[in-house]
């Protein structure tokens, strides 16, 4: 008995030691405390919304003084936009209007989940509303996932789908 107790918290230990960046820097100490950017690319799971900010010339604006809020897609909720627009990756990053799309997932200022009221609406960088759902939390159609994710600049709540300006 005494061995298996000692085999799970050793198999616990070792699954911490590796978990994910998201995690990380949701835990990391205030004197270290990265951007939003360097957030969200030590994560790992926002690789093509790096790559549209970069492409877009946007990366500079949210590594900036801030506060933003972002709601980032990851990596699997771009695999579905592109999916349901039936577009590769490179279409994608191609758009004339993906800087206004990127735009539509910042807000300016810092709003914490304990901010949201349910039914409220909150004016994009990209000049256009979305609409804040309470249980289960969502931003127009996409559940958020993890909220709250501090950096230096502003917080960041991981979305499971790409929103997109109407």
């Amino acid at each position: 008995m005494k061995k298996n107790v000692v085999f799970v918290f050793m198999v616990f230990m070792m699954l911490l030691s590796t978990s994910t960046g998201v995690w990380a820097a949701e835990n990391q100490s205030p004197a270290s405390k990265k951007d939003i950017v360097e957030t969200a690319v030590g994560s790992g799971d926002f690789k093509t919304l790096a790559a549209a900010l970069e492409k877009v010339g946007l990366v500079e604006t949210l590594k900036g003084e801030g506060p933003y809020t972002v709601f980032a897609p990851t990596d699997a909720a771009f695999e579905k936009l592109l999916k349901k627009l039936n577009i590769t990756p490179e279409e994608l990053l191609a758009r004339e209007d993906l800087k206004e799309i990127l735009l539509y997932h910042v807000l300016s200022g810092k709003v914490l989940s304990s901010d949201l009221k349910d039914g409220k609406t909150a004016e994009t960088l990209a000049s256009k509303e979305v609409k804040i759902s309470l249980d289960p939390v969502r931003v127009n159609n996409a559940n958020v996932v993890k909220a709250d994710i501090e950096a230096s600049n502003g917080v960041i709540h991981v979305i499971d789908e790409v929103l997109l300006p109407e």
